[in-house]
């Protein structure tokens, strides 16, 4: 019973962490652009549900709702204003905007909010189910299908559809796809727009797992599914799955033998493994720079 419990914590953990990653990946992809403001739109939707449910006492279904379309229009906005303006600049300079995006969501929300924890209440009253005689998880199942789900509709998105090829287009070749009609700057805004709805399904995810919302939630957060999505191999749609997993495994484990406190330390330290034996990731390629 103990040994399921934390495979099926450890399946959560790192579901939530695909999930956050598959953001990563998607913006990287199509940009090689490094959005460390994404852990921050996570933040910004626990704090919508938190607002939806707790202050106006409205329906949790409106509450996911808003939280995902929060997201959605938020990452949208983040990539119109910050760094759209940038777009031949040198990459240097995006990842500074993306750090500056990244506190300036964290000091508004702690400016707006306060900086002590917002109690999210629950979003359902189901808290385990009944699977073979073994009481689970709703939670835990929730988040692991959920996350199945988007990873399939993911790549079926990218993979079959008309927006999907154009995403694989700019991509390959940002000039060609231009050349060939590809309207660059609306294919890289639906990709914010989808990696930031990925966001918001995590941070409801999240929230139903850790019922609180504070200001700098999403800096670790969205660090440690930094390191899935590179550990994975960056730009790689499973890839972010398998890190996810791998990373979520890991803090499980170690807080499972009581070296709960070196459960961040353990993360970065296979990180550092993974790129000194495999530099792009487990399911990463290697990218050949044009000259």
């Amino acid at each position: 019973m103990t040994l399921i419990t934390q495979i099926l914590n450890g399946l959560q953990l790192g579901s939530v962490y695909a999930l956050v990653a598959l953001g990563y990946t998607m913006v990287y992809g199509i940009i090689l652009l490094l959005n460390f403001a994404h852990g921050d739109i996570i933040m910004v939707g626990a704090y919508v549900s938190w607002i939806i449910m707790a202050q106006l006492g409205l329906s949790p279904v409106l509450a996911v709702f808003m939280s995902i379309l929060a997201c959605t229009l938020l990452g949208v906005l983040i990539d119109k204003v910050a760094y759209a303006p940038l777009r031949n600049a040198p990459r240097l300079s995006i990842l500074i905007t993306a750090i500056g995006v990244s506190y300036f969501l964290e000091n508004g929300a702690q400016l707006v909010f306060g900086a002590d924890a917002k109690v999210v209440p629950a979003y359902t009253d189901i808290n385990t189910i009944e699977v073979g005689g073994l009481s689970l998880s709703f939670t835990a199942i929730l988040t692991i299908i959920v996350t199945a789900i988007s990873t399939i509709v993911l790549t079926i998105l990218v993979q079959k559809t008309k927006l999907g090829k154009a995403m694989r287009a700019v991509s390959e070749d940002m000039g060609a796809a231009r050349l060939m009609g590809i309207n660059v700057n609306n294919t890289i805004s639906f990709t914010f727009a989808v990696g930031s709805a990925l966001a918001g399904i995590g941070a409801v995810l999240y929230s139903m797992a850790y019922s609180q919302a504070t200001p700098t939630m999403g800096m670790m957060l969205g660090t440690k599914a930094f390191v899935a999505a590179v550990l994975g191999g960056i730009g790689s749609i499973p890839g972010a799955v398998i890190g996810g997993l791998l990373v979520g495994f890991a803090e499980v484990f170690v807080s499972a033998i009581g070296l709960s406190t070196w459960k961040d330390a353990v993360v970065f330290l296979l990180l550092i493994i993974v790129l000194i034996v495999k530099p792009t990731g487990i399911l990463g390629r290697t990218m050949n720079e044009k000259v």
